[in-house]
């Protein structure tokens, strides 16, 4: 359910920055979404149909983009990607420190719209 609150808040950003005097329709939204999201492609796109019916955006297309995890290092400040399934046993591949900070991978945000 979190996917509906998210998508009715990427609709009205979407026609906020769409104003019916300048756009026809709404074609595409470009997404970038962190990989430790939870938010499903296919939710996402369901739930945006059934939202955006009579507005510019109905018919639109999710683009959706997963960016990496990144972590950064608290002992050395190397920064590294990560694999989902490694989140668990994080270890710094530069000098093996244990404690490291999250700093992408759980963000969403649109990219671009592709108007008309």
């Amino acid at each position: 359910m979190h996917e509906l609150q998210v998508t009715e808040s990427i609709l009205n950003i979407a026609l906020k920055h769409s104003p019916p005097d300048k756009v026809k329709k709404i074609i595409a939204i470009h997404l970038t979404i962190g990989e430790l999201s939870e938010l499903e492609d296919e939710w996402l796109q369901h739930y945006f149909d059934y939202l955006s019916k009579n507005t510019l955006a109905q018919g639109a297309k999710l683009v959706i983009e997963r960016s990496p995890i990144r972590m950064e290092c608290n002992s050395c400040n190397h920064r590294f990607r990560i694999k989902r399934d490694g989140i668990k046993h994080i270890e710094c591949p530069q000098c093996r420190h244990q404690q490291c900070t999250l700093i992408s991978g759980r963000e969403y945000h649109i990219k671009h719209l592709e108007v008309l």
